[in-house]
């Protein structure tokens, strides 16, 4: 039978593997593993106040992120003589990795909504295309409160003619490329490196 810790290690394991956010997987685990998710989490309650606005379904998912945002920064944040400056640069790492993550999420939906008002489509007309019948979801979607499946970026990059680079991100997380790069070294291939583009040959 698997123990409480053993949960929170699968949990932890599952969220740090995720490159995307998914707020349905975050408070179905019902709690956050790291500063990462952290960061996304803080910029989805964001996302959520305003999507609240709109739709009152959003105020419940909202109040259960901030309970576990506030869990979170009580665990980790609330004792100032626990901090020392490795946690202060992970947490600057975090920030700045889901900042690029959001500005990607934004550019993305931009891109997405230009052409869809140029072929004179809608939203709700985009999620009938990729089978999706709750709007609610879609906008999720657009919004990076879930990820899109690669099955959907295809779709959207063959029927409106978006380029793949500015559908996908290519970004990885400092735990990854950490881990990549070591790798690297351990297969000594110096004509590999791990560029901001990826994995490429020189």
């Amino acid at each position: 039978m698997a123990t409480s810790i053993d949960k929170t290690k699968k949990i932890n394991d599952t969220q740090s593997k995720k490159t995307q956010f998914d707020i349905e997987v975050l408070l179905t685990a019902g709690v956050i593993s790291d500063e990462l998710n952290y960061e996304r989490a803080m910029i989805a309650d964001r996302q959520l106040r305003l999507l609240a606005k709109e739709d009152v379904h959003y105020k419940a998912k909202r109040k259960a992120l901030r309970t576990l945002i506030e869990k979170y920064e009580r665990k980790h944040w609330s004792d100032e003589q626990a901090l020392d400056e490795s946690k202060l640069v992970i947490s600057g790492n975090a920030v700045k990795h889901a900042e690029v993550e959001r500005v990607f999420i934004q550019k993305r939906k931009e891109e997405i909504r230009k052409k869809l008002k140029s072929l004179q489509l809608t939203q709700n007309d985009l999620g009938i295309l990729l089978g999706h019948k709750s709007k609610t979801h879609l906008s999720e979607l657009m919004n990076g409160l879930a990820p899109f499946t690669l099955r959907d970026l295809v779709i959207i990059h063959r029927l409106l003619d978006i380029p793949l680079n500015k559908l996908i991100s290519v970004i990885l997380s400092d735990a990854d490329q950490t881990r990549i790069n070591a790798n690297v070294i351990q297969l000594k291939k110096s004509n590999l490196k791990l560029k901001k583009q990826g994995l490429v040959r020189i």
